[in-house]
C-alpha cells in the first residue's frame, strides 16, 4: 500500500528551516468559523473484532506500538504536512532539538553528543481512504563519553495516527490540511515539549492533553470483556476513586469468565446485532458495581472509574494507555481517534 496522505490536498512547497522560521504566514485555520462538520458523540459502536494486524502492518512496526505505556494528546490538523517529506522532517527536527539545547533548554537524557530523529510511515493501520497513514517518530542520542562502537540509545518515541476517523469531518477539512489527531508519546517530557513546539511552528497546529473520561473507560471495559471467548483477557482489573475524606482508591479485580457471563447476559454472544449501545455498556458497569456493593457495601457509582486493565491493554483517566494485544489494536485506536477529534477546539 502506498503511503497515504489523503487525496485532494494540493502540494504547496514551504520554504522553512528546522522550525525557527517559516516564510509563509500562519494559516489562521482555527479562526475561521463554520468550516468543519460538527462531531457528535456516538451512542453505539461495533463490537471488538479480532484481526491479525501483522498481515497488513509490518510486525516490526507493531512491536514498537505494543507493551509500551503511551501518554496521549490530541493534535489539530497539520498544514502542508506531506508523508513524502518524512526524511526532510527527520533532519529538521534533529537540528531544532540541538539548537534549542544549545540555547539552554534542558533535555533530561544526560550528556549527549547529538540527536538523531527518524520519521517513518506505519503503513496499514489506516482503515478508510480518508485516514492518513500513521507516522512514527524515534529520537536516539549517544552520550559524549560513549565508545565509538556503542550504538545510539533510543530516548524518545511518539506516533501520530488516525484510525476510522469521522468521515464527514475529514472530508470537510480545507485543502492542504492533514488530520492525524491522536498523538502518543513515550519518553522525557522535555523532549515531548520540544517535539510539540517544532510541530506547532512548522505545521501551524496545536496540541492539548487527552484525558480519558469514565465513559470512555466504560466502553473499553465492555469492548475488551466481550473479547474473552476468542482471546482470553486473563483478568479484568478496575480502579475507582471515591470522593471521601481522605479520598478512597478502590481496586476491583473480576474473574474474566464471570465478567464475560455478566456481559453475555446483557449482549448475548449469539445476537445478530454486532453493535453495542451505551445503555448496554452502562448496564454492564452497573452490574459490576452492584456485585461489589453486595460484598463490601461501598457504592462505586459515587466515585469515578479511573483505570481499566486486561491482557488486551490498559487505559487510565490521565490519558495513559498500554496496548497488550495487537489483534485488537484497531478497536482501541478507533475509540481513541474519536476521543481526540471530539476534544479538539470547535
Amino acid at each position: 500500500r502506498a503511503v497515504n496522505t489523503p487525496a485532494s490536498r494540493p502540494v504547496t512547497r514551504r520554504s522553512k528551516s528546522y522550525g525557527r522560521s517559516c516564510v509563509e504566514a500562519p494559516s489562521y485555520f482555527w479562526q475561521t468559523p463554520g468550516h468543519l462538520a460538527v462531531l457528535k458523540i456516538p451512542n453505539s459502536r461495533g463490537t471488538a473484532k479480532s484481526q491479525t494486524i501483522t498481515n497488513k502492518v509490518d510486525p516490526e512496526h507493531i512491536a514498537l506500538l505494543v507493551k509500551n505505556e503511551w501518554k496521549l494528546s490530541y493534535i489539530t490538523p497539520l498544514h502542508h504536512f506531506r508523508h513524502t517529506r518524512l526524511k526532510s522532517y527527520s533532519k529538521h527536527l534533529s537540528a531544532f532539538i540541538v539548537a534549542e539545547k544549545q540555547q539552554g533548554v534542558a533535555v533530561e537524557v544526560g550528556l549527549e553528543a547529538g540527536f538523531k530523529v527518524t520519521f517513518s510511515a506505519v503503513l496499514g493501520l489506516a482503515e478508510t481512504d480518508e485516514d492518513a497513514e500513521t507516522v512514527f517518530i524515534q529520537i536516539q542520542s549517544k552520550p559524549v563519553f560513549a565508545a565509538v562502537a556503542d550504538a545510539p540509545k533510543v530516548v524518545w518515541r511518539g506516533w501520530l495516527t488516525c484510525v476510522n476517523g469521522d468521515l464527514e469531518y475529514l472530508r470537510s477539512l480545507p485543502p492542504d490540511f492533514v488530520s492525524l489527531p491522536l498523538f502518543c508519546t513515550s519518553g522525557p517530557e522535555s523532549l515531548t515539549t520540544l517535539v510539540k513546539s517544532w510541530f506547532e511552528r512548522v505545521f501551524d497546529c496545536n496540541f492539548g492533553c487527552l484525558a480519558l473520561n469514565s465513559t470512555t473507560l466504560n466502553w473499553l471495559t465492555a469492548l475488551w470483556t466481550g473479547c474473552h471467548p476468542t482471546c482470553n483477557i486473563r483478568h479484568l482489573k478496575l480502579a475507582w476513586s471515591l470522593p471521601t475524606q481522605p479520598p478512597l482508591d478502590v481496586s476491583y479485580t473480576v474473574n474474566p469468565q464471570d465478567a464475560w457471563e455478566l456481559w453475555n447476559s446483557i449482549h448475548p454472544e449469539e445476537s445478530t446485532d454486532d453493535r453495542i449501545d451505551i445503555q448496554e455498556v452502562q448496564s454492564f458497569i452497573n452490574g459490576l458495581e452492584a456485585h461489589f456493593f453486595r460484598h463490601f457495601k461501598i457504592f462505586l457509582s459515587a466515585g469515578t472509574l479511573v483505570k481499566v486493565s486486561t491482557a488486551l491493554g490498559s487505559a487510565h483517566v490521565d490519558g495513559k494507555i498500554k496496548i497488550g494485544n495487537s489483534d485488537y489494536i484497531t478497536t482501541l485506536l478507533t475509540l481513541l481517534t474519536e476521543c481526540a477529534l471530539l476534544k479538539m477546539p470547535a
